[in-house]
């Protein structure tokens, strides 16, 4: 078994940063950064690309009776019709559990006080492009009209396990970070992980 390892910091076997320079910016929603960047054995990387976009969470979210909170939405960068679970970015101050209780009630108007932290990975192992934040939330509860203010029509559907691994298959499911929750939140009621 492979054990990663937990720490943020740079020691000297890692890349340290020697400048970096913001080359666009289109805040909140990205920043581009070109950096030099000094490596172990001595070498200096010019112009090394890192893309910075901002944290989100993704929630695989289920109703008492065991159904899955999907949304049926237009997604542009897609460009199409497509399935993805309740998700959004987490704002300035906010924890990722807050928001993705804030992201459930808003865009599907429903409620839950059974939460599970499935773990938060980076999107780009090279690039960054943030970090997604994955929770499962059971016995969700629909409390009032959800409140999106997305920019597309949204449905909101009820749909089985087994319907998600489907839709996973058959590329009803287009944008990594729904693959990722249903993926974890598959594995965890599974017990295949247990984060």
């Amino acid at each position: 078994m492979i054990t990663p390892s937990k720490s943020n910091n740079q020691d000297s076997t890692h890349w340290k940063v020697a400048e970096e320079r913001e080359v666009y910016s289109y805040k909140p929603w990205m920043q581009i950064f070109m950096q030099d960047v000094n490596l172990p054995d001595g070498r200096l990387i010019q112009n090394y690309g890192r893309i910075k976009t901002p944290d989100f969470i993704s929630v695989f979210a289920q109703t008492p009776d065991g159904m899955v909170i999907v949304e049926r939405q237009y997604k542009h960068g897609v460009g199409f019709v497509n399935l993805s679970l309740p998700s959004g970015i987490i704002e300035a101050e906010e924890e990722p559990l807050q928001a993705a209780q804030r992201e459930l009630m808003e865009e599907t108007g429903y409620h839950c006080d059974k939460w599970r932290s499935l773990g938060g990975f980076v999107v780009h192992g090279n690039y960054g492009c943030g970090k997604g934040n994955f929770f499962l939330a059971q016995n969700a509860i629909k409390v009032t009209e959800p409140e999106s203010n997305d920019l597309e029509d949204m449905e909101i559907l009820l749909l089985t396990v087994e319907e998600l691994i489907t839709a996973l298959g058959d590329g009803t499911i287009a944008t990594i970070g729904t693959v990722a929750a249903v993926s974890l939140g598959y594995m965890a009621l599974s017990g295949t992980i247990n984060p």
